[in-house]
């Protein structure tokens, strides 16, 4: 795992950004195709606001897999993940190859095997990611489940989770946000090739101490990247501050 810290949030954007198409146009070159996950929330409107904005790939050779979303949330919904990323990715590049949204309306049991069948034995070349107010990784709270082997799972959302969603203005109120969503796996995010972790912001400044300083521990769950070999963690000086020896 590398750490890399910027002067802030717009500079640690568009260097995830750059990353991550360096790394698609490698892929394609290598295979003909990308495959991508793409990660939602605050921490990534600089990250897709770069990847949109570059003419060089040819984005119908890619295939995006989205990460988490919430149950019972309707697409017209501003908290809808799936309304983010058609909004802020989707509808903003060339028409992709192809591109698989979680559907957290239908049911999750069902759901969650819909998706197993599309990404089974699919490489996972980049995985867009962040880390959480309470350190975890898509909707995996702590403690996280670090064994399973299914590629989407229901969780649980805990009560510092759903703070969170609420505290960045997607909610009315705390009780508005729901307590179970569809999440990637952590087994299933560490399965790709490359990850890049943009953490923005001082509200995360514990969470990133806790999950890079320590030992990795299902109650720090973004901590199991430290075992990634090819992660890159891409900090602000907000995010950064508690770190030790940054």
């Amino acid at each position: 795992m590398k750490v890399e810290i910027f002067d802030d949030a717009a500079q640690l954007g568009k260097s995830a950004g750059q990353q991550a198409i360096e790394k698609i146009h490698q892929a394609i070159a290598l295979k003909g195709t990308a495959n991508i996950i793409l990660a939602t929330g605050t921490s990534q409107f600089p990250v897709l606001d770069a990847l949109t904005k570059d003419s060089s790939i040819d984005w119908g050779k890619v295939t995006m897999f989205h990460l988490d979303e919430y149950i019972g949330i309707p697409i017209s919904h501003k908290a809808s993940f799936r309304k983010y990323l058609m909004e802020r990715f989707i509808e903003k590049v060339s028409r992709l190859k192809n591109y698989y949204l979680i559907n957290g309306e239908n049911n999750p049991v069902d759901e969650c095997k819909r998706l197993n069948k599309l990404i089974s034995d699919v490489p996972i070349d980049l995985a867009m990611v962040g880390i959480g107010e309470n350190g975890h990784l898509a909707f995996n709270d702590p403690p996280a489940d670090f064994e399973t082997t299914d590629p989407y799972i229901i969780v649980e959302l805990d009560d510092a989770c759903r703070k969170q969603q609420w505290g960045e203005g997607w909610f009315e109120t705390l009780e508005d946000v729901p307590t179970k969503a569809i999440s990637m796996s952590i087994h299933q995010i560490m399965q790709s090739e490359m990850i890049i972790c943009s953490v923005p912001d001082e509200r995360k400044a514990i969470a990133v101490s806790n999950c890079l300083n320590g030992n990795i521990s299902n109650h720090y769950p973004a901590s199991i990247l430290q075992n990634h070999p090819n992660c890159v963690v891409l900090l602000d000086q907000h995010s950064a501050s508690r770190l030790k020896n940054k």
